[in-house]
C-alpha cells in the first residue's frame, strides 16, 4: 500500500474550492463571460460608465435582493417584497404631496416595511404558517394600500427629493447617483451582519437545520422575526431609492419585482433550502441581471422579453447546480 506524501496532498488540496462557494464562483465566471461577450461586441460596452449605469438603475433591486437573502438564507420567501417598494413610495409621494417635511416622510416611509415585515414573522412564528401564505398575504395587503391611496400616478415635486435624485458624485469622467451610495451602505452592513454577528450565525444555523437549531437553545423564532423584518427594512429603504429614481409613485410599481429579487439571489448562489449563501453573491446576481438588460439595450434588434428568457433559463441551470451541490455533499 502506498501513501501520498504530505507535500503533494498539500499540493493537490491548494487548489480544491469548497463546495458552498462553487454556486458564487459560477455567477463570477458567468459575469465575467457576459462582459467579455459586450465588450467584444460593442465598443462602448467597455466604458466603466456602463456599470455605473447597471448600478444606478438596479440600485434598489440590490437593496431588496439583499433583505431576500437573510429570509432565503433560513429557508424562508418573502412575497410582499415589490408590493411593499411600491407602497413605500407611494406613501412617500402622497404624504410630501400634502405638505409634510420630507424629514418626517422618510421617518414615516422607513417605518411601513420593517412593520409590515415584523407582523408577517410574528404570525409565520406564532402560528406555524407557510412564509409563503402569509408573505403571498402581505403582498396582495400592500398592493391594495397603493390602490387606495390613488388609483394613478403620483408626481414628487418636493425639493430635497428632486435634488436626491439629480445629485451625482463624480469619479473622475464618470459619475454615480446617491441612490448607488446608499445601495453600497445597505450591502456592506448586511455582509458584516452576516459574517460577524450572533444574528448571521443563527442565521445560517437555522437555513441549515431548524430542529437542530432549536436543539442548541439558538432563538430561532426571534430570528425569524428579525430576517422578514430586516427584509421589509430593505424593502422599504429600495422603495425610497425608487422614488428618487423615478421621482413619483405609482400604484402599479415594482408588479413582479420579487420574482427578479428572488432569481437574483438564487442565481447569486443562495440555495432555496436555506444555510449557505453571501451578500456578494447577491451583488453578482443583480449584476448578471443588469448585464443581461444592458447587453439587450446594446443589441437593438431584441424585444426586452428576452431579458426574462435569459433569466429563466440561468434560473434553471442555477437550480441544477444547487442540487448537485447538495447532492455532493450528502
Amino acid at each position: 500500500m502506498t501513501t501520498t506524501p504530505l507535500a503533494a496532498r498539500d499540493a493537490k488540496a491548494w487548489w480544491r474550492v469548497p463546495q458552498r462557494h462553487v454556486p458564487v464562483l459560477a455567477t463570477l465566471a458567468l459575469l465575467l463571460v457576459m462582459y467579455g461577450i459586450g465588450v467584444s461586441q460593442y465598443t462602448a460596452f467597455s466604458n466603466i460608465q456602463v456599470i455605473f449605469n447597471i448600478l444606478i438603475d438596479n440600485g434598489f433591486l440590490l437593496i431588496v435582493a439583499v433583505g431576500m437573502t437573510f429570509v432565503i438564507l433560513t429557508g424562508g420567501i418573502d412575497l410582499s417584497v415589490g408590493s411593499v417598494v411600491a407602497m413605500t413610495a407611494m406613501v412617500s409621494a402622497s404624504l410630501l404631496r400634502s405638505g409634510l417635511p420630507p424629514a418626517l416622510v422618510l421617518v414615516i416611509a422607513l417605518l411601513i416595511g420593517p412593520t409590515l415585515g415584523f407582523a408577517m414573522g410574528c404570525v409565520i412564528h406564532f402560528f406555524d404558517i407557510q412564509p409563503f401564505i402569509v408573505t403571498l398575504a402581505g403582498m396582495f395587503f400592500a398592493r391594495g394600500l397603493c390602490t387606495w391611496i390613488s388609483a394613478s400616478s403620483i408626481p414628487i415635486t418636493d425639493g430635497f427629493w428632486t435634488s436626491m435624485a439629480q445629485e451625482r458624485i463624480r469619479i473622475g469622467e464618470n459619475f454615480v447617483s446617491v441612490s448607488v451610495l446608499i445601495t453600497l451602505v445597505v450591502v456592506l452592513v448586511a455582509a458584516f451582519v452576516l459574517a460577524y454577528t450572533r444574528l448571521g450565525r443563527n442565521v445560517y444555523a437555522i437555513g441549515g437545520n431548524p430542529q437542530s437549531a432549536l436543539l442548541m437553545g439558538l432563538p430561532v423564532g426571534r430570528t425569524k422575526i428579525a430576517v422578514y423584518t430586516i427584509s421589509g427594512l430593505c424593502s422599504a429603504i429600495g422603495g425610497i431609492v425608487l422614488s428618487f429614481y423615478t421621482l413619483s409613485g405609482a400604484p402599479l410599481i415594482a408588479v413582479g419585482m420579487e420574482l427578479d429579487v428572488i432569481a437574483a439571489v438564487v442565481i447569486g448562489g443562495t440555495l432555496l433550502t436555506g444555510g449557505s449563501g453571501y451578500v456578494f453573491g447577491t451583488v453578482l446576481g443583480v449584476l448578471v441581471l443588469g448585464v443581461i438588460q444592458t447587453l439587450i439595450t446594446f443589441d437593438g434588434s431584441l424585444n426586452s422579453w428576452w431579458t426574462k428568457i435569459v433569466i429563466g433559463a440561468l434560473l434553471f441551470a442555477f437550480i441544477l447546480l444547487q442540487r448537485l451541490v447538495v447532492l455532493r455533499k450528502k
